[in-house]
């Protein structure tokens, strides 16, 4: 998931947080706000811009951009031997722009309305040395705790997990630049999937090895036809890269942690490739929001809720599910010898595509309701209580 500090934001719930009660979608209101929003987003069109340098994932089509200078240009990463790869194929990504000449927008696959039938638990597997060969693991309100920290009790069981034989691998909705430092801190050299599964990086070499890029033009479009539904909006604005910047547009609101870089000229806010951009609304809450955008831009765009005040708009068809088994697929690894966990309707494609899912005490109600388990919440160690259940040692 995300707090207004992770994917840009990230961080969730912890414990006993605000999803715990009422339903978890209530209904949208469509009506336009009364008067002008204070700094609100102006959008328009970006300007003609040159290519982006985007990583496709290697079994996807690249999600171009295709503004006035024509389609975004694509490198492929270097990929280890094909021979022992053995993983489930990943979902598909639907191209995160529609060119000129190519296909029509699909219909979202965005997780508002699709996450509300639960389906039968799944049992975990028993208790061995090896019952899981992948440990996939949510950030904020999963992994951290609520002081932005790991605990020593869950640092221990991701370790006796990874001595076990397991890989311990990242999937969070935090891009690269607003994740570095957590994996650095944890000693994490491995793997991690950053950007909502648009973003494969290396840790241990501080490399970016695919990203995956949103289309400035069909996000313009998807937040004009937002607005013209709901009103104005708030936006932040994810650049793509190692170092890619959030810029702010004001009064946009942002957790302390996270560094801050505010846009007065829309043209500024288009400028360079993105890989996805945050929205706010000074009335909705969080579902509605995410609802009414699924509604008037689900055709065009991909619709995340991450997190308290974190709505986002991402590339057609991406989720943490598509760059998990991408990952899965480097590290030779099936969905069914794959166990996640997280909090947020976000990490619902995660859960549904690993072989068990685990929710964390708190978590949203809509991935409580796929989750094949509940825990304990993150400032409780919860992912410690499963993994010191399952990683038994002979």
């Amino acid at each position: 998931m995300s707090t207004a500090a992770d994917s840009g934001p990230e961080a969730g719930p912890a414990g006993s947080g605000p999803y715990d009660a009422g339903p978890g979608t209530a209904p949208v209101s469509t009506a336009a706000s009364e008067g002008s929003v204070a700094q609100a987003s102006a959008v328009r069109p970006p300007a003609a811009a040159g290519p982006s340098t985007e990583v496709p994932p290697a079994d996807q089509p690249p999600a171009a951009e295709h503004g006035a200078a024509g389609p975004a240009a694509a490198t492929t990463a270097p990929r280890p031997t094909p021979g022992a790869v053995t993983a489930d194929p990943a979902p598909a990504v639907s191209p995160a722009t529609t060119a000129v000449t190519g296909p029509a927008p699909r219909t979202a696959a965005a997780e508002v309305p699709a996450a509300r039938t639960a389906r039968p638990a799944r049992t975990a597997r028993p208790a061995g040395p090896l019952p899981y060969r992948l440990v996939a693991t949510d950030l904020d309100g999963t992994l951290l705790r609520s002081d932005r920290t790991i605990s020593a009790r869950t640092r221990d069981a991701l370790a006796a997990a990874t001595a076990a034989g397991a890989a311990h691998l990242v999937v969070t909705g935090r891009s690269v630049p607003w994740t570095r430092h957590i994996l650095d801190d944890l000693d994490y050299r491995g793997l991690a999937v950053c950007g909502q599964g648009g973003q494969l990086y290396h840790a241990g070499e501080h490399r970016l090895l695919t990203s995956v890029t949103l289309d400035r033009q069909v996000a313009a479009t998807a937040i004009s036809r937002i607005e013209a539904e709901i009103g104005p909006l708030l936006l932040a604005v994810s650049r793509d890269g190692l170092d890619g910047e959030v810029l702010f547009s004001p009064g946009y609101r942002t957790g302390d942690e996270l560094p801050r870089h505010t846009f007065t000229d829309p043209d500024e806010a288009w400028s360079a490739p993105l890989n996805k951009i945050y929205i706010q609304h000074p009335r909705l809450r969080d579902d509605e929001l995410a609802e009414a955008a699924t509604a008037a831009a689900g055709g065009l765009v991909g619709v995340a809720l991450s997190g308290p005040d974190i709505v986002e708009l991402l590339p057609l068809g991406l989720t943490k599910a598509t760059g998990l088994s991408m990952a899965a697929r480097r590290l030779g690894v099936k969905a069914a010898d794959t166990i996640a966990f997280g909090d947020m309707p976000n990490d619902i494609p995660m859960l549904r595509w690993a072989g068990y899912g685990v929710a964390m005490a708190g978590a949203h109600p809509r991935l409580a309701a796929v989750a094949d388990e509940v825990t304990a919440g993150n400032d409780e160690d919860g992912i410690a209580v499963v993994l010191e259940r399952l990683y038994r040692t002979a």
